[in-house]
């Protein structure tokens, strides 16, 4: 055992029993039911403790903590600590004293709790103690040990699967398509029963034939137009027709008209009335 190493306790049971055995006659195992289990030879507290490598069962008395037996188990399972065949709350452990005497007792508890925490701590503790082993021997060789090679074998291929993220960037970068125009600008109907308003043109403007006035036509070229064709929609412009004498002047030159001598005019107005 080597200098400065601590005692640590693995498990603590406030009450156990400890019974005497037969001699094991045959290799067939430990059974409970050959003892006298009503009897006890002592009763008292179990802890194990742990100093190294080594276990220690200790049975104390539940009062003053004198100890009255302990058994050190350097390997489970074996010899030092055994499971009954007839029971799972009842083992057989080697005890022994400064002198190095050895005698076998049977030990038990009362509920199966308490058996099985018993059995989970010296398990526990020699899985620690193999992990231990395992990584001293690491430790002094380090080439011996198990490597990690994350390099490519000669041959050796992967293959990625890039289609979605394409189509996932595809996605999130292209741009709404607006849906193509279907000709020529769509204006409501105007109303149903709806009148021309008649308008009355300002002094020195001659109002065309019908008495009403019309919306001038949108030359090309003209910013009006430019809109239109950035909105997607298509003007068709007519062709203008040439004048006729007929409406050059709807009104006639009232000065040379011999005929019209009924005919006066309204001081201030401009305007002819018949």
């Amino acid at each position: 055992m080597e200098e400065g190493e601590y005692e640590s306790v693995l498990c603590v049971k406030p009450e156990v029993h400890v019974y005497r055995i037969p001699p094991r006659a045959t290799n067939r195992g430990y059974r409970a039911a050959e003892w006298q289990l009503d009897q006890p030879s002592w009763s008292g507290r179990l802890r194990i403790t742990a100093k190294g490598q080594v276990a220690y069962i200790k049975l104390e008395d539940r009062t003053s903590g004198e100890l009255f037996a302990q058994a050190p188990v350097d390997q489970f399972p074996g010899t030092a600590v055994e499971s009954v065949t007839d029971s799972s709350r009842y083992f057989v452990i080697r005890i022994e004293d400064e002198n190095g005497r050895r005698a076998f007792i049977g030990i038990g508890f009362g509920d199966r709790g308490d058996a099985f925490d018993f059995n989970v701590a010296l398990q526990d503790h020699f899985k620690w103690v193999k992990q231990q082993c395992e990584f001293a021997k690491q430790a002094q060789n380090p080439d011996q040990g198990p490597k990690l090679d994350l390099g490519f074998k000669e041959g050796q291929m992967i293959k990625l699967n890039i289609a979605n993220m394409k189509k996932k960037e595809g996605a999130a970068g292209t741009p709404r398509v607006r849906p193509a125009s279907t000709g020529g600008l769509s204006l409501l109907p105007p109303p149903p029963g709806g009148k021309t308003s008649t308008l009355i043109p300002p002094p020195g403007e001659h109002l065309p034939a019908g008495g009403s006035l019309t919306q001038p036509a949108l030359a090309p070229g003209s910013v009006i137009e430019h809109l239109l064709y950035v909105c997607g929609a298509t003007v068709s412009w007519p062709t203008p027709k040439p004048a006729t004498a007929a409406t050059a002047d709807i009104w006639g030159d009232f000065a040379k008209s011999t005929g019209s001598t009924s005919s006066q005019t309204q001081p201030g107005t401009g305007w002819v009335q018949f």
